[in-house]
Parts: structure tokens; sequence; C-alpha cells
């Protein structure tokens, strides 16, 4: 006697770490915030960031 097998797919949970849509939209969404966020400093002080941080 055989086991009837499943018709329908397993819905299996979205992984918590590594890569996964979530943490690349995640990640995304950081770096667009940074880009801006840096794009306001080089507006605001006249520098670039390097000079507004000391290094240049």
């Amino acid at each position: 006697m055989t086991q009837p097998q499943p018709t329908t797919t397993p819905k299996f949970e979205e992984p918590k770490f590594g890569f996964n849509r979530y943490a690349e939209r995640l990640n995304g969404r950081a770096a667009m915030i940074g880009f801006v966020i840096t794009l306001l400093i080089e507006f605001v002080t006249g520098q670039g960031l390097l000079a507004w941080l000391g290094l240049n």
C-alpha cells in the first residue's frame, strides 16, 4: 500500500537570516537613505563628506 502524495506544495516560512527578499529590500532602503543624507550634508556644508568628517 502506498501513501498518497500531497496535492499542494507546503508553504515554508521565509528565512530570518541570509540573503532573502526582505533583507535585500531593507538594505537597499538603508543605502538610499544614507546616500540622500550624504547629499544633504554636502549641500548644507558646501564640503564633501570626507572634508566634513575631517578625513581630507
